[in-house]
């Protein structure tokens, strides 16, 4: 592997108290319970509607994360930047959503048309997102380092999950399935927050009634409104719930005490001006982390990305993060010295409706760039069309029984610039781009921004279309060449010729041919030669068609 890493065991303080000697021989477990589109709307971040006591129990225990930021408002491009730790504009996953493939193992056929047109209006076609060769999911160097890595069950990578990501990749794949021992990385996202679920779970009983709701002053007092608002805050009990089921089992194994747990959102949330907005409304997500032996309670203030998270998971597993990654470690041994001054998001194609946002942010200021501020500030996405709220909105505003504040959601053109003071102004509905006392500000943000964009080769200026035929050259997807197996002094070396490339392997039993539905190992260097037993090899470059299933008798 290119960027294959040395292992390096590493006991952290904050470990060390209580634990036997057998677990300080131990690297920490490491697992995520993530949701889906809900923004700080918890009682630990100031609001009390929804009854979470055990995201309450794990704020009290752990540390909360006050400017925690996704880098798109929306699941796909955010889940990539999770994955790899580089920003969507950087590796041409920005685009919501290339192809199929969002949950599991996926499907490997992109083929078909979409609904999607670029900025110029061409047809784009599904396709996984081809991404530098040199850039891997994360997960590959946990694996490496001797992790059992387990996902249940959404990816969403904007690319098939390659089958060397993960141990386990499904509704069953669980920390349980390791080996005796085995430090594990695993994670389960819960979906009962979903946008989907203001509509689905429609018909359930409400534990937080409309008339309990605060609202935001982009919504406007209503019946219709209330009740979606309701839905949303049951849906958030509902998770709570499910949080302490699979905290339950945690403490039931044993593992509470060797284990440091996340929690946050994949973005933030469902209702209209949350999700796919470059506002704090979409980028904004509650942030949870408890580690064993910390005292806990803190609320910590420095800014982190999505981005953040790839890098700070290897600081954590003792690996000194990528050089090529993006982000930068928040906790553990490789911890940047220097905190964030700055959070950067996107927003281009949101399903059938593209556009091109930029937003830099700081604690205090918020600087948004259009690119196209002939487009609507509203995006008419069909999906989200199916909440009644919306539907609601969009018939006053068409009647005109919207106040200023309401309309700021559907103005007709924008303005290319937007200047936001975040303290005074909390929901980005005041734009001081005019205001010439902020004029030193605007000018440093505006200065950020573009530096920021020409360090990550911003992508977005490259029309979709375009993008796509770059990846995909004359519309077909790459395939990754198949791997060889050779034996050299009693150890298997397995090649692939495709740059970028990683190689999973099985040893079988002869005559028993596996799947790509996961037991795949990691090929990470030579392995000794099992005589009576079929190699088995698969070669996977993210966004390339796999490799065929090669193998060799011995």
């Amino acid at each position: 592997m290119k960027y294959a890493l040395p292992i390096i065991f590493v006991f952290f303080i904050a470990f060390l108290s209580g634990c036997s000697e057998k677990e300080k021989n131990q690297k920490p477990n490491i697992l995520w319970i993530t949701c889906e589109d809900i923004s700080p709307d918890l009682s630990f971040y100031g609001d009390s509607t929804a009854s979470t006591p055990t995201l309450d129990k794990l704020a009290q225990s752990g540390m909360v994360y006050d400017y925690a930021f996704t880098t798109v408002g929306v699941c796909a491009p955010s889940r990539s930047s999770i994955i790899t730790g580089m920003y969507p504009v950087s590796i041409g996953t920005h685009n919501m959503r290339t192809g199929r493939d969002y949950a599991g193992w996926g499907t490997r056929d992109y083929s078909g048309p979409s609904n999607a047109t670029d900025i110029n209006g061409d047809s784009v076609p599904l396709y996984s997102a081809v991404i530098p060769p040199h850039v891997k999911c994360f997960t590959e160097y946990l694996r490496e380092a001797g992790y059992f890595c387990t996902n249940n069950q959404k990816t969403d990578y904007q690319f098939a999950a390659p089958v060397t990501a993960w141990d386990q990749n499904g509704p069953d794949a669980h920390w349980r399935n390791r080996k005796p021992g085995q430090p594990f990385f695993s994670v389960f996202n819960i979906e009962v927050t979903h946008e989907s679920r203001i509509w689905l779970n429609k018909n359930l009983p409400l534990t937080v009634l409309p008339a309990e709701v605060s609202l935001p002053p982009y919504f406007p007092d209503n019946p219709v409104v209330r009740q979606d608002v309701a839905r949303n805050y049951s849906n958030i009990e509902l998770l709570d719930s499910q949080i302490k089921e699979k905290l339950d089992e945690l403490e039931a194994d044993g593992l509470r005490e060797n284990t440091i747990v996340f929690f946050f959102s994949d973005h933030g949330g469902p209702l209209p001006r949350g999700k796919r907005e470059h506002y704090d409304s979409g980028l904004r997500v509650p942030f949870v982390v408890y580690i064993p032996g910390r005292e806990g309670g803190a609320r910590i203030e420095e800014m982190i990305s999505f981005v953040d998270l790839a890098p700070t998971m290897l600081s954590l597993a003792g690996m000194k993060p990528l050089s090529y990654m993006q982000g930068q470690a928040f906790l553990g041994k490789f911890k940047s010295v220097n905190e964030r001054e700055y959070i950067y998001g996107s927003g281009d194609r949101f399903d059938e409706h593209s556009d091109m946002c930029r937003t830099v942010r700081d604690k205090r200021f918020m600087f948004v760039k259009n690119f196209h501020p002939e487009l609507p500030s509203y995006k008419d996405v069909a999906y989200r069309k199916n909440i009644d709220m919306m539907n609601e909105l969009l018939r006053l505003h068409n009647n005109g029984e919207l106040d200023s504040l309401q309309e700021y959601y559907f103005r007709e053109v924008k303005q290319e610039e937007e200047f936001y003071d975040c303290e005074k102004d909390p929901y980005q509905l005041h734009n001081l781009i005019n205001d010439t006392s902020y004029g030193v500000e605007i000018e440093r943000m505006r200065n950020e921004l573009q530096r920021w964009r020409e360090e990550v080769d911003d992508k977005g200026v490259v029309p979709e279309k375009q993008l796509f035929n770059t990846m995909w050259p004359n519309g077909i997807q790459p395939v990754t060449e198949s791997p060889r197996i050779i034996e050299r002094n009693g150890n298997l070396v397995i090649t692939c010729n495709t740059p970028g490339a990683s190689i999973g392997y099985i040893v079988n039993c002869r005559n028993t041919r596996p799947g790509l539905d996961g037991g795949w190992k990691l090929y990470t260097g030579p392995i000794p030669v099992i005589h009576g037993k079929t190699v088995y090899a698969i070669s996977n470059r993210i966004g390339y068609r796999d490799s065929e299933i090669v193998s060799e008798e011995f």
